[in-house]
């Protein structure tokens, strides 16, 4: 599932920045969370690497589900930097995320509220091809 791995330059005050490509499929959030987790600080708080694991787990799940088609690959970043952990996820449409109307028949749809509740700060940005969507929580 795992297509390549690469620790980058880190960025202005960046203590570390890895990157991971994961064919899109049913098992790439669990991907994810075990290369998130794997990579956490020691230094950070429990419960604070907790909400950073769950946060990359619907993001990319999203990203999984509605960011891409049969095939496609989704990049993962994650920055440990001195005061926040980020981690920003590419795919490859344009379509924003949405909130989605709670539902007592639904099973989805809760991701994003999870994210706007645990993160500090959370976003989407446009880039070649795709979007990003980022989400920070404070160390």
């Amino acid at each position: 599932m795992t297509t390549a791995v690469t620790a980058e330059q880190p960025k202005a005050s960046a203590s570390l920045t890895l990157t991971r490509v994961l064919l899109a499929t049913e098992k790439t959030a669990g991907a994810a969370r075990q290369f998130a987790r794997g990579n956490i600080p020691s230094h950070i708080a429990p419960d604070v690497a907790d909400d950073f694991v769950l946060i990359v787990s619907e993001i990319v799940t999203n990203a999984a589900r509605y960011g891409t088609e049969p095939g496609d690959s989704l990049r993962i970043v994650l920055a440990f930097l001195p005061d926040r952990l980020r981690v920003e996820v590419h795919d490859t449409r344009r379509r924003p995320p949405r909130f989605r109307p709670e539902s007592a028949e639904r099973q989805r749809g809760r991701g994003l509220f999870i994210v706007d509740s645990l993160a500090a700060a959370w976003g989407v940005g446009d880039r070649p091809f795709g979007k990003v969507v980022w989400a920070e929580v404070k160390a």
